[in-house]
């Protein structure tokens, strides 16, 4: 197994286990993250957007949290994984199976440099969102909001030391 795949095992094990500290040590101090809902850089970002997430989810659905992965592949500069996870939206209580395709690349000590996830978005917000997912989650007015309160929220998580 490569030193890549290992980063990547490890990121997705820790996930698992709401591990957002060794999540967050898997990344290269200048790293970049990209998803449907965040766009964040550097390392100090990006770990607060997983101990956000995982704090969240441990206060607000631990009971029904669910994380597997598959498909790991990785050379010497990049990497994929599909992974699907099974959660309560905090913000709503509804209940999520969203289903992710990430790609990373890779610093020469095996941390992570780039990080994209891919995911269908109308979908995530059919479930996570309801109704107004359902009928406006397909555009690009909803998915701003949802970014801009994410953005928020993380800005306002890390303020208060997290």
């Amino acid at each position: 197994m490569s030193r890549n795949e290992e980063t990547i095992r490890r990121f997705y094990d820790a996930f698992a286990k709401l591990d957002a500290d060794t999540m967050a040590a898997c990344y290269a101090p200048d790293a970049v993250f990209n998803d449907e809902v965040f766009s964040l850089n550097g390392a100090r970002e990006i770990g607060g957007m997983w101990k956000m997430l995982c704090s969240a989810t441990r206060a607000k659905g631990a009971q029904v949290w669910r994380l597997t992965y598959r498909d790991v592949a990785a050379d010497g500069n990049t990497g994929r994984a599909h992974w699907d996870a099974h959660y309560l939206f905090s913000a709503t209580g509804r209940t999520v199976d969203n289903s992710i395709d990430a790609r990373m690349s890779f610093t020469p000590d095996g941390r992570i440099a780039t990080h994209t996830d891919s995911f269908a978005f109308w979908t995530w917000a059919r479930q996570a969102l309801g109704l107004p997912g359902l009928l406006m989650g397909w555009s690009p007015m909803l998915r701003n909001k949802v970014r801009a309160t994410a953005a928020a929220n993380l800005a306002l998580f890390q303020a208060r030391g997290g």
